[in-house]
């Protein structure tokens, strides 16, 4: 079922370009080009059981003169203005790799450079005056990406730095406060005083898969047919009048259509005419995925909705066969009503096993009226493969009931959730100091939720994360993120989120932070200051969830009230009205009831 590799030739540089920041500029070839034009090659030469068998050293010896060369010296570039030496930081774990640093001649150092477990190695060459370049990290993916020491080779001369590729990094003295990372918050730690003169290029982390060939190619095993799949409902505006719809087909789709009603008894169409909306299709490129390189994405969005109100809907091309079974989403209530959610650490690992996790969390609960997931919705999230086992594996839930996502470090996988966003159409009300969609807010009933990106630097989302707290009359107030304030696996810390969102959280009482990333589950005593207070009314409490297989040990921590391990759970909240109550509870796979804490307002 390989499709025609002619597919591959509209592969663009968006496909691979971990960032829009990292975007190719200027006349320069460019790294993800040409990756994608190896990896066209590649498909054209070999079949699926070569393509997989692959080896670095086979890989090296396939690329062209010219390919290497690009490889080889595109992926940083700057000019100097004095001689100088470059020195590379270079993680040993890459074994021999880069090719680049043995074919043009870098020199082994003998300083060797060690932090915590992690040991590097230093190699060094020395330039003219004029441009410069440096390779990629490697053909194999993973591992530390390297950092750039530059030293002027007349002790009496002072460099600088100018034209530097990509626009986002940046040349310092080096310092004991010296990030080597432009993306990155680690330090550098017990770095040698003899190089203390040098210059540090702080290069991308997240860029250290740019060159990765090895292993590229993926197959699904859910490819994309002419008939609709992948149906998942996303709020973009207002939840009481407005619907997003999001599906998958073929590429080979061209044009995505929406056909819905009010609902009527015995779940049939009404015989009134349906209303019909036409969807925004775009091709989404998957050049590693061998079996199915690209298919179509189609997003439609519904406005002018009565409001608690529930609709059937069925999705397609237009065509008498192309049409999706029919299914139904409710829109949010005008007035205050009691309403029920889902919140959900983790899937990552082990969908299949979380299929059956969120299959029965919607047995048991049918009521409940949307689906929060607090990121790491997938393991490999710039993986195609792994979101079509993710839809798969949510089959029939997400198209009935709302999913409400937040991006994980998963997502974030090489720098940039493209998939992701490419996959959810969310509220763009967000802080415009980051990315659209990467952060956002939304009410329902009595509640408000907010939505942020903890992969980014909390300070940038601090300010629109005080007003929207601010302006909000809601009686409940939720925050929704990956890296837990407080956290549950050992040697895990996220000191930044303490500092720039917590005291917002304190100044606007924050009902409940719904956090993941730890695999393994822990509620906090309700916490203000940085301390356990009395009671919820006084504080917020903080939930790390996992839904998925995959799980750490846990810490026992002063601020948790209980905790556990190894237990996959989804988390029911349910807002009375009556007495402005909120029930948490907790259960496992089994609907067993692991956890529970009720939250009572107190009139003023």
């Amino acid at each position: 079922m390989r499709k025609t590799i002619q597919r591959f030739i509209a592969i663009s540089l968006v496909a691979f370009a971990p960032s829009s920041s990292n975007a190719h500029v200027g006349t320069h070839p460019s790294i993800h080009d040409t990756v994608a034009s190896i990896a066209q090659r590649f498909h054209e030469q070999f079949d699926e059981s070569q393509l997989k068998a692959l080896t670095l050293y086979q890989i090296e010896h396939l690329l062209t003169a010219r390919e290497k060369e690009i490889l080889g010296t595109e992926h940083i570039t700057f000019k100097v203005n004095v001689p100088v030496e470059i020195i590379v930081i270079r993680d040993r774990a890459l074994a021999s790799e880069p090719f680049w640093i043995r074919d043009r001649k870098f020199k082994l150092s003998g300083i060797n450079y060690k932090v915590g477990t992690d040991e590097f190695d230093l190699w060094s060459k020395e330039f003219e005056t004029g441009p410069i370049g440096l390779g990629v990290n490697s053909l194999s993916g993973g591992n530390i990406h390297y950092v750039v020491l530059i030293r002027p080779k007349n002790p009496n001369d002072q460099v600088l730095v100018t034209d530097l590729y990509p626009g986002q990094l940046r040349v310092e003295p080096i310092t004991n406060e010296t990030l080597p990372f432009v993306d990155n918050t680690a330090k550098l730690e017990n770095f040698p005083t003899e190089l203390s003169d040098c210059l540090i290029l702080r290069t991308q982390y997240d860029s250290r898969d740019d060159g990765k060939l090895v292993n590229f190619f993926q197959w699904t095993q859910f490819p994309a047919t002419n008939k609709p799949d992948q149906v998942v409902l996303t709020w973009s505006d207002n939840p009481q009048t407005t619907q997003t719809i999001q599906w998958r087909t073929s590429d080979e789709i061209s044009r995505g259509k929406i056909s819905y009603q009010e609902k009527a008894l015995f779940n049939r169409f009404q015989p009134t005419p349906l209303t019909t909306v036409a969807a925004q299709t775009e091709i989404l490129e998957t050049p590693n995925i061998a079996n199915d390189p690209s298919c179509a994405r189609h997003t439609a969005k519904l406005t002018g909705l009565k409001p608690e109100t529930t609709y059937v809907y069925a999705v397609g091309d237009g065509s008498k066969e192309g049409w999706s079974e029919l299914s139904e989403f409710t829109t949010a209530p005008e007035a205050i009503r009691p309403f029920s959610f889902i919140y959900m650490g983790d899937a990552q690992n082990g969908l299949d096993r979380w299929g059956t996790l969120v299959r029965n969390a919607f047995r048991e609960r049918p009521d409940a009226a949307f689906y929060i997931m607090a990121g790491d919705l997938v393991n490999r999230g710039n993986d195609r493969d792994d979101w079509d086992s993710f839809f798969f594996n949510a089959h029939t839930i997400y198209q009935q009931r709302q999913l409400v996502p937040a991006i994980g470090n998963h997502e974030d996988q090489g720098g940039h959730p493209r998939l992701y966003l490419s996959n959810f159409t969310l509220p763009e009300n967000g802080p415009g100091s980051i990315e659209a969609e990467r952060a956002y807010s939304f009410e329902y009933s009595n509640a408000l939720f907010v939505i942020l990106d903890s992969n980014l630097k909390p300070a940038d989302q601090a300010e629109w994360l005080d007003k929207t707290l601010a302006r909000s009359n809601a009686t409940w107030k939720f925050a929704v993120y990956h890296h837990p304030a407080y956290s549950s696996a050992p040697a895990r810390d996220n000191t930044d989120i303490r500092k720039h969102w917590l005291p917002l959280f304190d100044k606007h009482h924050l009902d409940m932070a719904l956090q993941g990333h730890d695999h393994a589950y822990l509620r906090t005593y309700p916490m203000k200051g940085g301390k356990a207070v009395e009671s919820p009314k006084d504080g917020t409490v903080y939930v790390v969830s996992v839904s998925g297989t995959k799980m750490y040990e846990q810490d026992g921590r002063d601020y948790m009230e209980f905790g556990m391990t190894n237990t996959p759970t989804y988390q029911v909240l349910d807002i009375q009205i009556s007495g402005d109550r909120l029930v948490y509870r907790a259960y496992d796979i089994d609907g067993e009831k692991r956890d529970e804490i009720i939250i009572e307002k107190v009139a003023n």
